[in-house]
């Protein structure tokens, strides 16, 4: 390893002193003459053509998506997993080159950061859901698709006022009421990237920091039911210790977390930094969307107006829910039963998810009005079991209050008892 290391300095040396040389020795227009015809030769025999990617671009110095793309596929360690490329032709909204290279199936990209490795996996985006198939209330849909547009034409208005061009989305509602399906909608409709984020995946908020800085722009960054993440849900930790014979209340966040936790480390903290710290402005035109079934979970922090801009409520079918399901589903905007389904949803909960699934015909030849007829049936069903349940909360509700009158009294007559 020495006389190697010698063998190269003593090389270095060599070019060093005749570039000296050459540059003292030889005047400037010669030195200029012998540049040009050198490059001649050399083009002769080396045939390539050097393109430089600059890393950042642009007046606030944002990531290059190029320059990220080259970096992956020609580093050395994906290059040893990543070695297949595929091309695609795309529909590109305002552009004349819709070929779009990536990986092929089954690859992986890996980068790796100081020694730290962080993955992201590529897959086809290839959901079809849209905002004209999309169930919700069509003012709602109108109301939502009208903020995407600003977001998404705001670039010199997110500057003029001093804020980084990002926007975040809390979707929330029981399960089955469309929030992926939403999502999905949101990406086809601004045409941008999804990013999957899996906090329990992430080991620290170092490596959260870096896959999000080394997100692309125009990005959907989704992370799908926060309040299974992590001890990401409530309030802050309470400690209750012991000083000196008295209770004394700490309050502990993040990074104060006990060292012996296993798995990931990402804290709140760190979580509400990436969202909406310093690191959150590099790039721009991204969107960052948190999914829950239980909103009142969450950490007020992580939720507020500036973090999640915009909070969407997604909630039980209601009529113009089952409308928009009746088209996508059995092609039919009007029908006798309609009026039926109705007041059958005022009087119950359903979910689209169970109302589509009810909708769906089951062979090829099954009728209209029988599909209707069995979301009917599981509308009667629902408003039946919803009574029993309720009707069985009364009964126990009026079990404990005869319980404690019935106690009260025994104590009153006690005490008279007592006292006679």
């Amino acid at each position: 390893m020495p006389q190697t290391w010698t063998q190269l300095g003593s090389f270095m040396a060599s070019v060093m002193f005749i570039s000296a040389m050459f540059t003292r020795l030889f005047p400037p227009a010669l030195q200029a003459h012998l540049k040009m015809y050198t490059k001649k030769f050399f083009s002769l025999v080396y045939p390539y053509i050097r393109i430089t990617f600059h890393e950042f671009t642009g007046e606030r110095l944002m990531k290059s998506e190029a320059y990220t793309s080259i970096k992956i596929y020609l580093s050395e360690h994906s290059s040893q997993r990543a070695t297949k490329l595929k091309g695609e032709v795309v529909k590109v909204k305002d552009t004349s080159t819709p070929l779009i290279l990536s990986m092929d199936d089954n690859e992986e990209i890996i980068e790796e950061f100081q020694g730290v490795k962080v993955w992201w996996s590529h897959v086809v985006f290839e959901h079809p859901a849209t905002f004209d198939t999309l169930a919700m209330k069509p003012k709602m849909k109108e109301d939502i698709i009208n903020d995407l547009v600003r977001f998404k034409s705001g670039k010199d208005y997110y500057a003029k006022v001093g804020k980084a061009w990002k926007r975040g989305y809390l979707l929330y509602g029981p399960p089955g009421t469309g929030k992926s399906t939403m999502i999905a909608a949101m990406a086809n409709f601004m045409n941008y990237d999804v990013y999957d984020l899996e906090l329990t995946a992430v080991k620290d908020n170092s490596d959260l920091r870096k896959l999000l800085i080394n997100t692309s722009s125009k990005a959907i960054i989704v992370i799908e039911d926060i309040d299974c993440s992590l001890d990401l849900t409530g309030q802050r930790k309470k400690k209750t210790e012991k000083v000196k014979g008295k209770e004394k209340s700490s309050t502990k966040r993040g990074d104060e977390d006990d060292d012996d936790d296993v798995g990931s480390k990402v804290t709140l903290s760190g979580l509400l930094n990436v969202v909406d710290g310093i690191w959150s402005a590099c790039g721009g035109e991204r969107i960052m969307i948190f999914t829950t079934n239980f909103v009142e979970k969450l950490d007020p922090a992580l939720i507020r107006r500036g973090r999640m801009d915009k909070h969407i409520e997604l909630t039980y079918c209601c009529y113009e829910t089952f409308k928009v399901l009746a088209k996508n589903y059995l092609n039919v905007e009007s029908h006798h039963l309609f009026s039926r389904i109705e007041k059958l949803l005022e009087e119950t909960k359903m979910t689209p998810a169970d109302v589509a699934e009810n909708l769906m015909p089951k062979s090829l030849d099954e009728e209209v009005e029988s599909n209707l007829h069995s979301l009917i049936q599981a509308l009667e069903i629902s408003k039946e079991d919803a009574e029993k349940k309720k009707a069985e909360t009364e009964r126990k509700e009026s079990n404990v209050q005869e319980s404690k009158a019935s106690d009260k009294l025994g104590e009153g007559m006690e005490e008279n008892g007592i006292i006679n």
